[in-house]
């Protein structure tokens, strides 16, 4: 089951659909398109960025058009994508925007688990979006972009009780976390410092580290980690040499970043790629 909304004049798309959307996704690929993934009575089980997951029972996956994603199995699933052309370009409040909490405000992908009031809320609004999508005429775009905005807010504040990100303290770091991390998506292939980050946050290095140090994570680690995730994108998905890729993620030499991912791995580019082919 699909079904599709386009709008011409912006090239805006939006698919509602359940596991048959994600048949082309057998073999991993990025999506390039912002995807939620809930579960209904089964469990799915998919491959992010090489790492496996099981999605449990009544629970929300969202996905962002960077992710290398692959289907396992799974059915009964209630699936949304859009393009940036769709929601994005819209005027949302920070938190729900595409570069909201749901996609740029962790460093793991999210997964929230939902109770039975949650998901028969769910399911009455994924009825509206189906119905919705029967009706054409001239404000249907708009009620099908207030309708994921709402998807999304009523998601977003469930990730947020999930991770105690309810007292105003937290929220303003989580916030902070937020904006780094989307900048980092942004510049990490050229700038690999914490004070060119700092610098387009108006805050000082120290500023960011003690804010971070609450939340576990490092600023560095972040750019660090970012800088760690593309290059095993790229060993595992692509034929480039370990040369190559470190020019691509903004290594004059590509001994810095040997040194930098067997600090992280304990391998170099070069066996972590023997050690995924021997997996293959």
């Amino acid at each position: 089951m699909q079904k599709t909304f386009t709008e011409f004049s912006t090239n805006a798309f939006l698919k509602i659909g359940n596991e048959e959307l994600l048949e082309i996704y057998r073999a991993p690929k990025r999506p390039d398109l912002y995807t939620f993934i809930r579960t209904n009575a089964n469990a799915v089980e998919v491959v992010v960025d090489s790492v496996p997951y099981t999605i449990a029972p009544h629970s929300i996956v969202a996905l962002t058009t960077m992710h290398f994603f692959q289907f396992v199995s799974g059915k009964d699933l209630v699936v949304y994508q859009f393009n940036r052309e769709f929601y994005c370009i819209k005027d949302h409040d920070q938190e729900v925007s595409c570069a909201g909490l749901l996609f740029f405000g962790n460093s793991h992908i999210p997964i929230i688990n939902l109770v039975a009031k949650e998901y028969k809320k769910l399911d009455t609004l994924h009825e509206v979006f189906l119905d919705e999508l029967e009706t054409k005429d001239t404000i249907q775009a708009e009620m099908l972009r207030m309708l994921m905005a709402r998807f999304i807010i009523i998601t977003t504040r469930l990730l947020k009780a999930k991770e105690g990100l309810v007292d105003a303290a937290r929220t303003t770091k989580i916030d902070l976390l937020r904006a780094f991390n989307l900048l980092v998506e942004t510049h990490f292939k050229e700038e690999h410092s914490v004070a060119f980050y700092a610098d387009l946050l108006f805050k000082s290095p120290k500023t960011l580290s003690n804010n971070f140090s609450k939340l576990n994570k490092s600023p560095l680690q972040i750019i660090h980690e970012r800088i760690i995730l593309e290059a095993k994108r790229l060993l595992i998905y692509t034929d480039k040499t370990a040369k190559e890729i470190a020019y691509e993620v903004g290594f004059e030499d590509a001994s810095h970043l040997s040194r930098l991912f067997k600090r992280h791995t304990s391998l170099s580019p070069s066996d972590f790629k023997k050690s995924i082919q021997n997996i293959a």
